[in-house]
């Protein structure tokens, strides 16, 4: 940050994202670190300050590949409920996890993950046609005029690539839940980028059997789980850590299918990341249904074991979300603004990695990584 001042209020609402009890608002914050003068320049200082949240995230996801580098980048969405329709992307929106419709926001993290632990370095906001063709919500939002329509898949590959094209971060593997997108679109941009990705995919996607694995397969695109449960017999046992507190060693079982996609329902590809083969990976438990999941790679010479190492990165996130960024407030912000909710969650993001990288938000304070 430029300024002194925003600095100081910048640590300031770290602080009150680590210390305050229950919903981490400004008025909230303000109440723990100096009453109402406090509120009118947090206010200020989130909504209508000056401060890039850009250089900010950058200089996290640089002090994160240093002081602890990810094994993957993984990419999680997070849906924001809401009561009102005034904040900045409110709109009726389906939530898989919740298997109904919400009032909510969605965005897009981007999260360094490592098996200890992982942080959410960059975000993006998706916002509906409804939103972007509507000049006067626009207005009210400060809604920069470069934003423009783009589907849930590409916010995603945007909200990766967009931080890697510029930031100077090291390359590692993206790892991203696809269930709720067009995946193989995903893949096929982030191949073109030079990317290697791995995708969580639907039981229903299509796609060709490229080898002779599966016997009796012809050319024709079937359903993955289909793939997956003529392949049972390829099943091989691996194992991984769990990510959790116990770390306790866990046994899955794998099997793997090289396959190919069928033609593309969406823009167009450049043809050789379009032809080249992917690998379709099942995981399940002994005794249970198989496949439990199914994922997508372009890392076709990597072990499975290793494979299943870097899907697990996803419970790792799923778990920090809850355990940690839900703990202060990164889903909390009121107000109404683009650049509002942009620099909240920024700060979120930096009170996150203190509370990860310390074990506990007191801790983080006490120690002094809050400066």
């Amino acid at each position: 940050m430029p300024r002194s001042d925003q600095r100081r209020r910048g640590e300031a609402y770290v602080r009150g994202l680590l210390g305050t009890q229950g919903r981490k608002s400004i008025r909230n914050i303000a109440a723990l670190i100096g009453g109402q003068a406090a509120e009118q320049s947090l206010h200020h200082f989130i909504s209508s300050s000056t401060w890039d949240w850009i250089p900010v995230r950058r200089a996290l996801a640089h002090y994160l590949a240093r002081v602890s580098p990810p094994h993957a980048w993984v990419v999680r969405p997070m849906v924001i409920p809401k009561a009102g329709d005034n904040s900045v992307g409110v709109d009726r929106r389906f939530c898989p996890a919740v298997g109904q419709v919400l009032n909510a926001q969605e965005a897009v993290g981007v999260w360094a993950a490592s098996a200890g632990h992982s942080t959410p370095v960059n975000w993006r906001l998706h916002l509906s046609d409804a939103w972007l063709q509507d000049a006067l919500r626009r207005g009210q939002a400060s809604i920069p005029d470069s934003v423009r329509p783009e589907t849930l898949g590409e916010c995603t590959v945007e909200a990766y690539t967009g931080m890697m094209r510029d930031w100077g971060l090291p390359l590692r593997p993206l790892v991203l839940d696809a269930r709720d997108m067009d995946a193989p679109a995903a893949l096929l941009r982030l191949r073109a980028c030079g990317v290697p990705a791995m995708a969580r995919i639907s039981h229903s996607l299509r796609l060709t059997v490229s080898g002779p694995a599966v016997p009796g397969r012809g050319a024709e695109a079937l359903p993955a789980h289909q793939i997956l449960g003529a392949a049972r017999d390829l099943r091989r046992p691996v194992m991984w850590r769990d990510h959790g507190p116990s770390r306790v060693v866990r046994t899955a079982l794998t099997a793997a299918v090289r396959v190919g996609l069928p033609a593309l329902r969406t823009a167009a590809v450049p043809g050789p990341a379009r032809r080249r083969e992917l690998l379709l990976l099942g995981v399940g438990e002994n005794g249970r249904r198989w496949p439990a999941e199914l994922w997508l790679t372009d890392m076709v010479n990597v072990p499975p074991a290793a494979l299943v190492r870097l899907a697990k990165l996803l419970d790792r996130v799923d778990r920090d979300f809850t355990e940690i960024s839900d703990e202060v407030g990164i889903r909390d912000f009121a107000g109404r603004s683009f650049s509002g909710w942009h620099r909240h969650v920024t700060l979120a993001s930096a009170a996150h990695a203190v509370a990860a990288l310390t074990g506990r938000p007191e801790e983080g304070l006490r120690l002094g990584y809050v400066s």
